[in-house]
C-alpha cells in the first residue's frame, strides 16, 4: 500500500484523471495551501488531492449566519464541515497536479491543475492552518472485456452528444478526438456526462475500468433515452470542468 500526506481540498465536484481543474482561490484557507504549494520547486510537482463534499460547504459562511444574525461565521480549515471533517467527505478523491499557480495584485489566486491518480481518504489533520490528508494511492485496473467495453461507450456517448446537441446526421466528434485507451475513455466519459455528484462519486471508486464502463454504458442509454424529449442542450466538454468558487 503507497501512501502519501498532502494538503487537502474539499470540493462541490468530482475530480477524474486526467481531468483539468481550473481554480479560483479567494478563501483564507486555500490561498495558505496555495502559498504552501509555491514553496515546491518548479520542476517537482505541486499536488495536492481533492475529495467531494458528501456533508458541507465548500464555500464558508463570511457574514453572520441565520436564523441568528449576530451569530459569528466559522473560520479556519474545517470551517463548514463540522466537527468531525473525515465524515463530510467521499471516501475516494484523486491527486491533482498544479501546472499553474498564479497569485493576483488583491492576495487571490488563479490555479489550473490537472487529476493525475485515485487515493482513498485515510484521516484528515485539522491542526493547521488548511486542511492535510493522509491518502492511500489506488491502482487502476483493467478488469475483465475493458476494451470492448471502452468501444460500446464510445459510441453510445457520440449518441448521447448528439442527442444533447440535437444532431440527427452527424456525429460531433470523430474517431480523432477520442482516445481509445479504456481507462482515459472512461474518465473522459464520466467527466463530460450530465450527472449528479453522487453518480459521478460512484464511477470514480469503480473497482476497475471494465466496471467504470459498463456503469457507464447503462447511464448513457438511460440518460440518452431520457434526452430525447427534451429540448436541444449544449454539448459538454470534455477535459475541463466549471471554474470552482472555493
Amino acid at each position: 500500500m503507497t501512501t502519501v500526506r498532502l494538503p487537502l481540498f474539499p470540493l462541490n465536484s468530482v475530480l477524474y484523471p486526467g481531468l483539468v481543474l481550473p481554480l479560483n482561490i479567494f478563501e483564507e484557507r486555500y490561498r495558505a495551501m496555495m502559498r504552501e504549494l509555491l514553496k515546491t520547486p518548479e520542476d517537482q510537482p505541486r499536488r495536492f488531492a481533492v475529495v467531494a463534499i458528501r456533508d458541507g460547504h465548500e464555500v464558508a459562511p463570511s457574514a453572520p449566519g441565520m436564523p441568528d444574525p449576530t451569530a459569528l461565521p466559522d473560520r479556519g480549515p474545517t470551517a463548514g464541515f463540522g466537527d468531525e471533517p473525515t465524515k463530510a467527505f467521499h471516501s475516494v478523491g484523486c491527486i491533482a497536479d498544479a501546472a499553474t499557480i498564479r497569485e493576483r495584485d488583491n492576495g487571490t489566486y488563479e490555479v489550473l491543475a490537472t487529476g493525475t491518480t485515485r487515493v482513498r481518504l485515510l484521516s484528515v489533520d485539522t491542526s493547521g492552518p488548511f486542511l492535510v490528508a493522509d491518502l492511500e494511492e489506488l491502482p487502476e485496473e483493467a478488469g475483465d472485456e475493458a476494451g470492448a467495453l471502452a468501444e460500446g461507450v464510445l459510441r453510445a456517448f457520440r449518441q448521447y452528444q448528439k442527442r444533447l446537441a440535437g444532431a440527427r446526421e452527424r456525429s460531433l466528434s470523430t474517431g480523432s478526438d477520442l482516445p481509445d485507451e479504456p481507462a482515459v475513455v472512461s474518465y473522459l466519459v464520466a467527466a463530460a456526462m450530465m450527472l449528479d455528484l453522487p453518480a459521478k462519486q460512484r464511477l470514480l471508486q469503480a473497482p476497475d475500468t471494465a466496471s467504470r464502463l459498463r456503469d457507464e454504458l447503462k447511464l448513457l442509454r438511460a440518460e440518452s433515452a431520457i434526452i430525447r424529449s427534451l429540448p436541444s442542450l449544449p454539448a459538454a466538454e470534455l477535459t475541463r470542468g466549471p471554474t470552482s468558487l472555493n
